[in-house]
Formats: structure tokens, sequence, C-alpha cells
């Protein structure tokens, strides 16, 4: 069995006490590059910062994330961000997967309403990249924010990979993001690494993956991939990929 002890060169940064800053991220990352997926999770709940969280879309393929995290850490809270705006079979799946997985879910919603903002501000996601924007931050980035904050999250986990997108091909495994630590245990895997990990534990992609849809968000800046199209295609009309809070948090 490989050893979650790091080589002596990397051991202070792979030990790091809690809240206490990591002195050598290039070094850190180095090492959990060595280790698969299950002891990246290890490592981060033992030498993470503490209070540890999923946050989870309950997209494609975030199954794969949420059996990951429960098998060492069957109460870890799951922060899903509930925009108002997701699609039906969305909230369905994650039901499911609550029920199935028995998730410590923990749903944070925006601090206005639907009605509110489009009273005020009109549909924001057909303002181009201005509106897109102000929309990220009032139904995702904040609600996201507080919830790290309000639970007191020092160890943030994703479900984020490199092959998903161009604005995601250098995420490290962990990141420093001030006090909070943000790791990414299965930031190297493949489509068919996800692919093999479902079929090993008999675990669901969310329905819409059936119809065709790779990236999975609000209803109204989703749209089915089709030949010819960038994965990151079908999200936000094309303008973007990312929402802000793997960004700005």
């Amino acid at each position: 069995m490989m050893s979650l002890t790091a080589p002596t060169t990397q051991q202070e940064a792979a030990t790091s006490t809690e809240a206490a800053p990591v002195r050598d991220l290039a070094a850190l990352n180095a090492w959990l590059e060595t280790l698969d997926a299950e002891r990246r999770v290890e490592w981060a709940l033992t030498h993470g910062h503490g209070n540890p969280a999923l946050s989870s879309s309950f997209g494609a393929q975030s199954a794969v994330a949420l059996h990951l995290l429960t098998q060492q850490k069957p109460d870890i809270p799951v922060i899903l961000i509930d925009t108002g705006y997701l699609f039906p079979e969305t909230y369905r799946f994650a039901d499911e997967l609550t029920e199935r997985l028995q998730l410590n879910l923990r749903i944070y919603r925006p601090l206005v309403s639907r009605a509110w903002m489009e009273a005020r501000h009109g549909r924001l996601w057909e303002q181009g990249m201005t509106g897109l924007d102000n929309y990220n931050q009032l139904r995702k980035v904040e609600p996201m924010r507080r919830a790290l904050d309000e639970l007191g999250v020092g160890t943030w986990l994703t479900g984020l990979r490199r092959n998903q997108s161009a604005s995601r091909a250098d995420t490290p495994i962990v990141q420093q993001r001030g006090e909070r630590l943000k790791v990414s245990p299965i930031a190297d895997w493949s489509d068919r690494d996800v692919w093999q990990y479902l079929k090993k534990h008999n675990l669901p992609y969310h329905p819409l993956w059936h119809e065709g849809y790779v990236s999975i968000g609000d209803f109204h800046t989703t749209t089915r991939w089709e030949p010819g199209m960038r994965d990151e295609d079908t999200r936000f009309f094309g303008l973007k990929r990312e929402c802000g809070i793997h960004e700005d948090i």
C-alpha cells in the first residue's frame, strides 16, 4: 500500500497544520499527483484545513465525487446551490443521489427570488457578458461564498477535472484560497476514468446526459451538445464556461 507520508522534500507541505498556509504548493501537488483519487481524499481529510465540505452541481457526472467522498466521510456536508433555474431533472437527480448515498445535503439559495431579480433587472442571462456576470454573482457566487463561510469550511472539495474545458485545463489537485484549501481529487481523470468508476459502482449519470447534455447548469443557459461543438460551447451560449464559483472564490 502506498504511504500517505510525503517524501522528505515535500513532507512539510503535505502535513501542513490546520489553517496554516501551505508553503510549497508545487511540491505538494507533485506528490499528490502520484496518489490515486482515494488517497488524495484521505490526505485532504487528514491533513487539510479542517471542516471539509464538497460542493456539487448534481451535474452530468457528479455521482463520482459524491460517492468517492462519502465512502470515507459519510457525513461530509454536500453544498448544492439552488439558483431557482435548475432543470427539473436535476432536482430529481439530487433527490435520488441524496437517498441512495445518504448525503448530508446543504442547500443554499440566492438572497433574492427569481421574481425579485427579474422585476428589477430583467432576464440578466440574455444581457450579454455583463448580464451573465451579474446573474452568476447574484445566483451562484454569493450563495456559495455564504455557504462556505457559514459552514466554516476549511477544506473545500470539488469534482473539477482538467479535461472538462480549456478553462479547467490547469486545475491543480490542491489550491490555497485565503485560509481555505480547495482540493480536486479527480482533477486528472479522463471521461473514460469517470465512466469506469460509475460502471464499477453502479452509479448513474444525470438523466439529461442520455439526451445529449454534457454539461448541465441552469435550463436557460444550457444546450444540448451537437457535432462540431466543444463541451464548453453548451454553456452560457458559448460566451464562457465558468459561472464564477471556481474563479472568484
